[in-house]
């Protein structure tokens, strides 16, 4: 299985921080391909003669020996032949230790000959088993379902030619990003794989996480958040729908977010509180997910705000989360996206078609912020100004 493993594109940001002092920490939702990269960083290190060693925490056997503490873990690499010598561990599902936390430092403070490359399946895991004491020890790398450029890279396709790629983008979109289905052609089997996903990641793990009680009220709102990727979101207003309290809805929400299933955008503003405290839209990263969730079944052809949803996915991996907004004024006039960027802020419209447009309704932004350049990217239509781009463009 390891000769078959792709790269990613974030081990490019990973590759400068193998052989340091830091432990890397990958997190990301179950299936988005965390093991993988794990084995690509092995196979990789192995090329240039460095020494590896794996472990994965699923198998309960290893969860006891690293439990046990750091000398149980030394002990247990000096009888796989590996003590006393410089190498790197992987271990995958970190969050599985009753400790992590004490595990790791100790480890980076005291056998500086091992660098620690681990991965969780959830921040929310993880992050109430770190404690601070890892401060300025970590470098965390956010891995989620693959981008275009991944899936044309997985689908082993070069193309340059409009209407082969924009059949990927429906395709992609139409599936989501999720390595498995991508390498699957079967739909129905595309189907039952992200069904799984719901079932035993999104409905089973984080209900457990969540201490849900009413899994069918919790399995409504998912539904009703997948229905409402791209739109605004009213607490009040979803709170009155499924029957769940307004504060339990707010940790639900804080919860996938946590887990990667669905991100909460704020309005753009220059001031800190207004976004804070105007009304947010939903969006899920996997259309795939997106579409089982409402629809029970994937749509050959974008529905709803699907298309919009990729969109936002692909800003999420190539600029990070952080740095995406959208913005609409008191006379209803909205931006789709607002890309905060090192040359300045991007305003973004998301359209089917190019001719679908009307500038009236960004010119609002444009001149409150002084903005001059923005992009409107589209999946048909001919591209007949600068500003036009192609999902794959941006």
């Amino acid at each position: 299985m390891k000769s078959s493993v792709l790269q990613r594109d974030i081990f490019s940001k990973i590759e400068s921080f193998l052989g340091t002092n830091n432990i890397l920490v990958l997190h990301g939702a179950r299936q988005v391909g965390k093991t993988h990269i794990m084995y690509y960083i092995e196979d990789y290190l192995q090329k240039k003669g460095e020494t590896t060693h794996y472990i994965d925490l699923e198998d309960s056997r290893y969860v006891e020996i690293l439990d046990g503490g750091v000398e149980s873990f030394l002990d247990y690499l000096k009888g796989e032949g590996l003590g006393n010598k410089k190498l790197t561990v992987l271990i995958d599902e970190i969050q599985y230790l009753e400790n992590p936390s004490s595990f790791l430092k100790l480890i980076a403070d005291h056998n500086s000959e091992i660098q620690l490359i681990v991965s969780g399946s959830s921040s929310f895991n993880i992050k109430s088993k770190f404690s601070d004491s890892l401060v300025g020890r970590t470098v965390n790398f956010e891995v989620y379902p693959l981008s275009f450029t991944e899936f044309l890279r997985f689908k082993e396709t070069k193309t340059s030619m409009t209407d082969r790629l924009t059949n990927l983008y429906k395709e992609y979109i139409a599936y989501g990003g999720y390595p498995k289905i991508v390498l699957d052609d079967d739909i129905s089997h595309k189907e039952t794989y992200l069904q799984q996903i719901i079932d035993t990641y999104i409905k089973k793990d984080i209900s457990d996480l969540a201490n849900i009680k009413n899994t069918k009220k919790f399995n409504d709102l998912l539904k009703i958040l997948a229905s409402s990727s791209g739109q605004l979101i009213n607490i009040q207003e979803l709170s009155s729908i499924c029957g769940i309290a307004s504060q339990t809805i707010t940790n639900y929400l804080e919860i996938l977010e946590e887990t990667y299933i669905l991100r909460l955008v704020s309005p753009f503003s220059t001031s800190a509180k207004v976004e804070v405290a105007k009304t947010p839209k939903v969006f899920f990263y996997d259309t795939g997910i997106l579409q089982m969730l409402w629809l029970k079944k994937l749509q050959k052809e974008p529905v709803g705000n699907v298309l919009e949803t990729s969109i936002f996915s692909e800003l999420v991996k190539k600029f990070g989360v952080e740095n995406i907004n959208y913005w609409r004024n008191k006379n209803l006039n909205e931006v789709d996206f607002i890309l905060k960027t090192k040359e300045g802020i991007l305003p973004i419209e998301v359209k089917y078609n190019f001719t679908q447009f009307k500038k009236a309704k960004i010119n609002s932004f444009l001149e409150k912020y002084k903005v001059k350049d923005f992009y409107v990217v589209a999946l048909l239509g001919k591209k007949l100004k600068p500003y036009h781009k192609f999902p794959w463009e941006i």
